[in-house]
Order: C-alpha cells, then sequence, then structure tokens
C-alpha cells in the first residue's frame, strides 16, 4: 500500500496534453493520485485532438478549458454510477413463507412478528410456565370433558340421542332390564334402527345410539311441539296462533333468554361441582422401624381400636400410641421371632404369632401375657380375629380356629391351602372368613365350617393382599403378587369376580375406607407406591411415593383418615389419605346417627 491511500492530496497541475509526446501526461486524475496508464485510460478524459500546446505565456483558451472541465465533471459522475453487470447497492426485499408481501411498502407488523424473540442482556429471562400435572389436575380435566360432552350433546341432539352407561358403574345393572332403555323425547323424530321387541342379535340400546330426523335444525312452533303434532310448518295466521297460545309467562322460555344455550344447559353450568379431593403428597411423620423384616409373608403391622400401633421387630413388638407419642415395650421373645401381630376389633388385648408356631395373647394396657397357646408345626405369619374367635394360617398350611375364653388350644383345624398361609381376614357382619396362600388359591370359608365356600384360583401369585368391603355385603378385594399384580373384586354370594385391574405391580396389601367407597393398596416391585382407588370406577384418586423398598405392611387409624406404610427400608410413614366421615342424619349417606354422640363414654 501506497502513501496515496492513506488521505486526501492535493491536485495536481493540469498539463495540456502533447501530440509529440503521447505517453507522457496524457490522462488527467481528479485525485491527483499516480497510476498506471492503463487505469488512467480508462478513468481520463482525453483532450480533443486540435488541441495545441501553449506556453505558460499564451493565453488560455477560455472554451476549450470549459469543455475540458465539463469533461472532467462528467468523468466523476460517471464513476459514481454502478456498472450494469454489476449488483445494486440497494438492498433488495427478501420475501418469506411466513407473511404476504404489500405492494405500498414495507409490512411493519409482519416484519415485527418474524423478528427472533431474543432477550437483551440486560434483561433476565423468564422461566417458562410448567404444564399443571397430578392426579388433581387430571381429575378437573376429566371432570371438564365430562361436562362439555353433555352440554354438546344436550345442545345439538336435545336429549335424543341415549347415554351409554358403564356397566361397572351401574352395579344393578344385571338386574334391572330396563336400565339400558332408551327415551325418545320428540315423537316427530323417526328411530333407527326399528324398534323390535323380539330381536336379541341386537346390542343393547344404550350401545346402538339412533340417528336424529334430518330436518334436525327445521324449525318447529311451540304450540305444536306441545301437543306432540309431527307437522313441522311454522306457516300459519299470527292472530290466530297468538290468540290460542296467549302471552308466555314462562321466565326460563328460551324467549326471554340472553344466552345461546338453553335453560337446562345453564343450569348444568351453574349447578355447584364437586371439588376434587387432594392427598398429600408427603407423609406427615416418618419413624424408624430397626429390623422390620423385608418378608412378603409376614403381618407385622396393626393399628388397635385404643389408637396404638403395634410393631414386631425382630424379637420384640413396640407400641406407639398416636395420641401422646409415646414408644412403649410390649415384649421381647428371647429365643423366638415375631412373625405377625393383631390387635381385637374393641379392646386392649393383641395377638403374637411366632417362628416357632406358636400364638400369645398379652394384655397391651398392663404389659402383661395371658396366654400362649400351640398347635402350629411352624411359622404364624397370619391372624385375624372376630370377637371372641381368633384365627391363625401357619406355613403349615393349616389354619385353625381359637376360642380364647376356653382352655381348649383350637377349636378347629382348616386344611385346604397346599402352601403356607400368608393372608387372613373375617367379615364380622357375614360371618364369613377369606384366606390367601402362596398356592395362589383365594378362599372362602362360612363361619366355623371345615369346608371351604369358594375356591377362587384365577389369581397367578401368591395372595396376601385381602380385604372385606365395609360398604357393601359381601363384596371382597383381593390382590395378586408379582406374577400376578391385579386386584380382584369377588361376590361372596356367587363365587363371581364382578371387577378387576391390572396395578402393574406388586400387590402387598389392602384396605378399604371407613368413610369413603375408596380402598388403598400398596405395592411391591417395581415403584414401591401406594395408590389410593375410587370404587367401582377403580380411577386413581392418588399416588404416594417415598419408600426404597416394597411396601409389605399397612394399617388404617381408628378414626380412618391415616393409613400407616411399612417396608424393608426400616421407615414407617403416616400418609393422610382419607377425609372424615360425613355425618348427614339418620339413614343419610355418611351413616351417621343422632345417636352417636352418646356412643363415647368418656
Amino acid at each position: 500500500m501506497t502513501d496515496t491511500n492513506l488521505g486526501p492530496h492535493e491536485p495536481s497541475h493540469v498539463t495540456p496534453p502533447s501530440m509529440d509526446n503521447p505517453t507522457a501526461g496524457d490522462a488527467i486524475s481528479p485525485l491527483g493520485n499516480s497510476t498506471s496508464s492503463t487505469t488512467s485510460r480508462k478513468r481520463s478524459h482525453v483532450i480533443p485532438a486540435n488541441t495545441h500546446h501553449r506556453g505558460a505565456s499564451e493565453p488560455v483558451d477560455a472554451a476549450a478549458l470549459t469543455q475540458a472541465l465539463n469533461g472532467v465533471e462528467g468523468e466523476a459522475k460517471s464513476r459514481e454510477r454502478t456498472p450494469v453487470g454489476s449488483p445494486s447497492r440497494k438492498r433488495q426485499r427478501i420475501y418469506g413463507d411466513r407473511f404476504i408481501p404489500n405492494r405500498e411498502g414495507r409490512d411493519l407488523q409482519a416484519s415485527f412478528s418474524l423478528i427472533p424473540d431474543i432477550p437483551s442482556p440486560a434483561t433476565p429471562s423468564r422461566p417458562k410456565k410448567r404444564a399443571p400435572h397430578g392426579e388433581l389436575h387430571f381429575q378437573k380435566t376429566e371432570e371438564a370433558n365430562r361436562t362439555f360432552s353433555t352440554l354438546l350433546r344436550q345442545e345439538v341432539f336435545d336429549g335424543t340421542v341415549p347415554q351409554p352407561t358403564p356397566p361397572h358403574l351401574s352395579p344393578d345393572a344385571a338386574f334391572s332390564p330396563t336400565s339400558h332403555s332408551t327415551t325418545i323425547n320428540d315423537p316427530s323424530r323417526t328411530r333407527t334402527p326399528p324398534f323390535n321387541q323380539t330381536s336379541t342379535s341386537l346390542a343393547p340400546a344404550s350401545l346402538t345410539p339412533s340417528t336424529p330426523h334430518k330436518n334436525m335444525f327445521t324449525y318447529m312452533s311451540p304450540q305444536h311441539h306441545r301437543n306432540g303434532s309431527s307437522r313441522l310448518t311454522p306457516h300459519g295466521t299470527p292472530g290466530s296462533r297468538r290468540s290460542q297460545r296467549g302471552p308466555n309467562m314462562d321466565p326460563t322460555s328460551d324467549l326471554y333468554s340472553t344466552s345461546p344455550i338453553h335453560f337446562d344447559s345453564q343450569r348444568l353450568l351453574l349447578s355447584p361441582k364437586k371439588t376434587p379431593r387432594a392427598v398429600p403428597k408427603v407423609p406427615f411423620k416418618v419413624l424408624d422401624a430397626p429390623d422390620l423384616a423385608d418378608d412378603f409373608y409376614l403381618n407385622l403391622v396393626d393399628w388397635g381400636s385404643s389408637n396404638n400401633l403395634g410393631v414386631g421387630l425382630g424379637s420384640c413388638v413396640f407400641m406407639w400410641n398416636s395420641g401422646t407419642g409415646k414408644v412403649t415395650k410390649l415384649c421381647d421373645l428371647q429365643d423366638d421371632t415375631v412373625t405377625s401381630v393383631s390387635w381385637i376389633q374393641r379392646g386392649s388385648h393383641v395377638s403374637i404369632g411366632t417362628s416357632k408356631g406358636l400364638v400369645q395373647i398379652w394384655d397391651a394396657e398392663r404389659c402383661r401375657r395371658l396366654r400362649t397357646m400351640t398347635g402350629h408345626s411352624a411359622r404364624v405369619g397370619a391372624l385375624a380375629w372376630n370377637d371372641h374367635i381368633l384365627s391363625s394360617g401357619s406355613r403349615d398350611r393349616s389354619i385353625l380356629h381359637r376360642d380364647v375364653r376356653q382352655p381348649d388350644q383350637w377349636l378347629r383345624k382348616l386344611t385346604g391351602h397346599k402352601q403356607e398361609v400368608c393372608g387372613l381376614r373375617w367379615n364380622a357382619e357375614d360371618g364369613q372368613l377369606a384366606s390367601g396362600g402362596n398356592d395362589n388359591q383365594l378362599m372362602v370359608w362360612d363361619k366355623l365350617n371345615a369346608n371351604p365356600l369358594w375356591k377362587l384360583t384365577e389369581h397367578t401369585a401368591a395372595v396376601k393382599a385381602i380385604a372385606w368391603s365395609p360398604h357393601q355385603h359381601h363384596l371382597l378385594a383381593s390382590g395378586g403378587g408379582t406374577a400376578d399384580r391385579r386386584i380382584k373384586f369377588w361376590n361372596t354370594q356367587t363365587g363371581i369376580c364382578v371387577n378387576e385391574i391390572d396395578t402393574g405391580s406388586q400387590v402387598c396389601n389392602l384396605a378399604w375406607s371407613k368413610n369413603s367407597n375408596e380402598l388403598v393398596s400398596t405395592h411391591g416391585f417395581s415403584q414401591n407406591q401406594i395408590v389410593v382407588w375410587k370404587y367401582p370406577s377403580m380411577t386413581q384418586v392418588a399416588s404416594l411415593t417415598g419408600h426404597t423398598y416394597r411396601v409389605l405392611y399397612l394399617a388404617m387409624s381408628p378414626d380412618g383418615q391415616t393409613v400407616v406404610t411399612g417396608a424393608g427400608d426400616e421407615t414407617l410413614r403416616f400418609w393422610k389419605c382419607f377425609n372424615k366421615r360425613e355425618r348427614t342424619g339418620i339413614g343419610g349417606e355418611g351413616m351417621g346417627s343422632r345417636l352417636e354422640q352418646w356412643s363415647t363414654i368418656r
């Protein structure tokens, strides 16, 4: 780079060209820069040939000088112009596929929309709002979808399309022949398919909805609609019709409505909605339980009516009082291990099963052992009370009924299972005993009979989880192990499975809510969760996690609001799963009574 490119210079002296020396100074540079002859010829203005060299003393021809200066100015202007082959300096408009070009000028709104949303460095970026999720949001969404579907069907078809009712939501559908009947309110509309009482090949009416008439949106006067006339013509004498009907005095009539929907739909939208119940996701209390066995076939946790929680830890049994929080050591078996714990329904007596096949009865208030009963040759993993009858299930595949008022060791022996008995539950109201074993069988025994009433073999894994419904007679729930993963519901009057659901994991325990028609289940592999179900729809109300091992133990508080779970991670976790019982007086849904306030002495 030469010095001529660093800045502006003074213009050089203009010397007229000479014909005798054509190669020297034959071009005039307007910027005063020394350039090559080739470049100078391209950029210079050549003086006409008739111009002669004059000396410094000769006068200058004014016309020739003016012509030369005009040529220099034209040269400068021509250089500023862009050559024909070079690209234009004017910025071309590029149109994308995101907006339509505007011929009147630049589309500012579209240009603003295409600006990338890049925050400035001075403005901190706000985190995006996470979409709501969880069971509560799911329940609200389902309720909104149901309301919208009902409203849309009512507005479009005016109740002429039947509503399909799921079988599991109609417990009496099998006994009611008219539960699936279809009612057509408008006699002017035809029925499709034609009604045939003798046809038995068609599906139920709720599963075959009728098709509305093609004149669905044809105008019909209220008088004709009320009289049931099939004529859909709105024509006639207005005066005569007005005199026949008179003024419409119904304030709920669509004539006076300012809403685009019918009055029935407005009432549906304005009706109070039941708020979904929110279940806390974390336990409100966690207790350490060292040496809590991780054994699927044991039952080491139970909550008594005196509000004491009994837990078997190794060779000891501890009691935790829910009211005071006090922990008491009930017993310590020196040369034995605790395998099951069960409280009597009413009172302070607790039964303890041991690995040596013994059954001990203790008075929890005095921490004193009352008696020890024998009869089993292997560990006792399951215990169940029915008033003064204590039943025990053992690894020796037998079940023993014991009357604690009599001195005999056992009253009756039941032999039906082929492997260890790991689940026992009495239904005190119906007098039935349900037993589950490692042989994948669920058996129902009537009172103290030696032969089972039902042998239910539909489970494909060990049956430990057993629970009787406190809200419906003869309804039994059972859950299978890892290879089964299903919860089944049985009618013990007929021996038929009325409902079932695949939970996706091992079912370890089941318990019905005392206050609502719900139940809670605990699971093992692989999520170790606690699930609250709504019966009979079997929709999940909540799914609780926190245990790192299989949730093998489950017990419910006397008031029915809290459940406690135990696992092999040696912790006891307390969950608030259910609400208080609704008391609506005599005969109400909450099973309350005006005399219940006098049921407690102190």
